[in-house]
C-alpha cells in the first residue's frame, strides 16, 4: 500500500485527556523533571497554579494519543511497523496542570513522498475548554512498499 496524499489538510475526531495528578507526578520521574511545582500542590500553588504543573513535554502524551487516528486511518495508507519517528516540535501557548480536561485534534498537514518513502507531518492542537495549550508538530518518516521485492 502507498500513502494516500488526498488524505493531506484532514482533520481527526478531537480526543480528550483528563490530567490527573498521578500521571503528572509519573511523567515528571520518568522525564526526570525534578521542580518541586511536578510533585508537590503547595509548591505549584506557590507558582499560582491550581493544581501540579506538568512538564513541559507532557504534551506528547495526550498528542500521541491523538496521532494515532492518522496511523489507524486506512485512507491513509500508513504501515506502523515502518515508521520511524523523525521529529517533534512544540509550541507552548499555557501550562498543563493536573485537573484539567484537555481536547486534542490532529490535522495530518503535508505529506512528502520522496523516494521509497514519505515524510509525514501532523500537527495536534491541545486545548482546555476552547484555550490553547499547546500546538504539537510531529514528523514521521514512512517506509512505503515501493522497491520492496
Amino acid at each position: 500500500m502507498s500513502i494516500n496524499t488526498a488524505r493531506e489538510g484532514h482533520t481527526y475526531p478531537a480526543i480528550t485527556y483528563q490530567v490527573g495528578r498521578e500521571a503528572v507526578r509519573e511523567f515528571s520521574i520518568a522525564v526526570k523533571a525534578e521542580h518541586p511545582a511536578h510533585h508537590n500542590l503547595e509548591a505549584a500553588a506557590d507558582l499560582g497554579h491550581q493544581d501540579l504543573l506538568a512538564p513541559p513535554t507532557f504534551g506528547v502524551v495526550i498528542s500521541q494519543r491523538a496521532e494515532a487516528a492518522v496511523v489507524a486511518d486506512p485512507e491513509a495508507g500508513i504501515d506502523f511497523s515502518r515508521v520511524v519517528h523523525a521529529d517533534e516540535r512544540f509550541v507552548h501557548h499555557h501550562p498543563i496542570t493536573a485537573g484539567e480536561t484537555l481536547n486534542a485534534a490532529t490535522t495530518l498537514e503535508r505529506i512528502r513522498l520522496m523516494g521509497a518513502g514519505a515524510m509525514v507531518t501532523t500537527v495536534t492542537e491541545i486545548t482546555h475548554d476552547g484555550d490553547p495549550r499547546a500546538t504539537v508538530t510531529s514528523t514521521l518518516l514512512v517506509r512505503t512498499d515501493e522497491g520492496d521485492d
